[in-house]
């Protein structure tokens, strides 16, 4: 795989508040995968994503204990300020990346939710977790997916920030639709849970914090190789999953909630589990092995 030229300097405050962080609902408008790769609409907070039709479990967090990421986040870059030239040389650079395997995990790692996580993090993971068997994890990602959803869409309304590829017809790993070009950019709500679906999992498995978090941040950056978010969306998104995850871990409800999580996972993971196939995984370990986008 051919190596990228993207080493654009992030502002250092933030930079020290996303390695701290380092112990990661409708998450936003993209599309889910599909065999037609038609994107799908983004998930009512109104409605339960797993079973369609009935009311949704609540989010964890009343709205004055959840993060208000519009003071949080600092505003996108303006145009043509260093990190705009950053985000675009960014985009520029990896379409390149077309057809390879880097392309081919972006292109995977548009599933959102708490089953597609899951099996996007198998690898890692060592096993590939049926979600029949593990309800309370489940209950735990779906739900904070709800104050994921919550968080992101104050700062997206609120800039209104175009996707990279408005205005050009470069390369990107889903379907271009008016939806999704009409959908806003800042911050990435995928980066925004995968990395609170990270920092969570993290916490149920601590022995595994680390290549977790690693597929974390890559599942964050698969959204500037899929060509759909700019490096600094992604950025931001790291920062609001921290903050609404510090939130997450002040509530009581949570946290017993992750207790119950940690035992079922455990379970599953040491049972009868279905291994995740190794060419798979080895593919994804060679395409991640390239040095990480820097911001």
């Amino acid at each position: 795989m051919m190596r990228l030229p993207l080493r654009p300097a992030f502002p250092s405050a933030i930079l020290v508040l996303l390695l701290a962080s380092a112990i990661p609902a409708q998450a936003e408008e993209a599309p889910r995968p599909a065999p037609s790769a038609q994107p799908s609409a983004p998930p009512s907070l109104g409605a339960d994503t797993l079973k369609p039709g009935k009311p949704a479990v609540k989010p964890y967090l009343a709205d004055a204990a959840l993060p208000d990421a519009v003071q949080i986040l600092p505003p996108p870059p303006g145009h043509d300020a260093p990190l705009d030239k950053a985000d675009r040389a960014a985009f520029a650079n990896t379409r390149a990346l077309k057809g390879s395997p880097r392309w081919e995990i972006a292109a995977n790692d548009v599933a959102e939710g708490a089953a597609a996580v899951l099996e996007n993090f198998a690898c890692v993971l060592g096993t590939r977790i049926d979600q029949a068997r593990v309800p309370a994890v489940i209950n735990l990602l779906e739900r904070a997916r709800l104050d994921l959803a919550h968080a992101t869409r104050g700062p997206k309304v609120h800039y209104r920030r175009l996707r990279p590829f408005v205005g050009n017809e470069a390369p990107i790993c889903v379907q271009r639709t008016e939806k999704l070009a009409d959908s806003f950019s800042y911050p990435s709500g995928h980066a925004t849970q995968g990395w609170a679906y990270a920092l969570i999992l993290a916490a149920l498995v601590p022995e595994k914090a680390t290549p977790i978090l690693v597929r974390g941040r890559a599942y964050g950056e698969s959204r500037v190789v899929c060509g759909v978010h700019w490096l600094s969306d992604v950025v931001a998104g790291r920062l609001t999953g921290t903050s609404v995850f510090a939130a997450l871990m002040g509530d009581p409800t949570f946290r017993a909630d992750l207790e119950k999580a940690r035992a079922e996972l455990r379970a599953a993971m040491t049972g009868a589990g279905t291994p995740p196939d190794q060419a798979i995984c080895s593919r994804e370990t060679e395409a991640l092995r390239e040095p990480p986008l820097d911001f």
